[in-house]
């Protein structure tokens, strides 16, 4: 894998992780965030709702079009 491929899969991984996280703490620990109004809680929600679907995309797409697949 080249370096710039490397950077764009360990960014996109990076992204997916901080989604995870965002939503995991929104969903485990939402008190803990802070003094939110429901509207920010949502809009934090569906916020990492789509880093984590753009995440996911784009390391579909790097393991379809950059990844070079060897032939046995």
């Amino acid at each position: 894998m080249s370096r710039l491929v490397d950077m764009l899969y360990k960014s996109a991984q990076a992204d997916k992780a901080k989604a995870l996280l965002t939503l995991e703490l929104l969903e485990n620990s939402p008190a803990g965030i802070g003094d939110h109004s429901t509207t920010d809680f949502y809009k934090n929600a569906e916020e990492a709702l789509s880093m984590l679907a753009d995440a996911d995309d784009r390391l579909e797409a790097i393991e379809k079009y950059l990844v070079t697949k060897q032939v046995i």
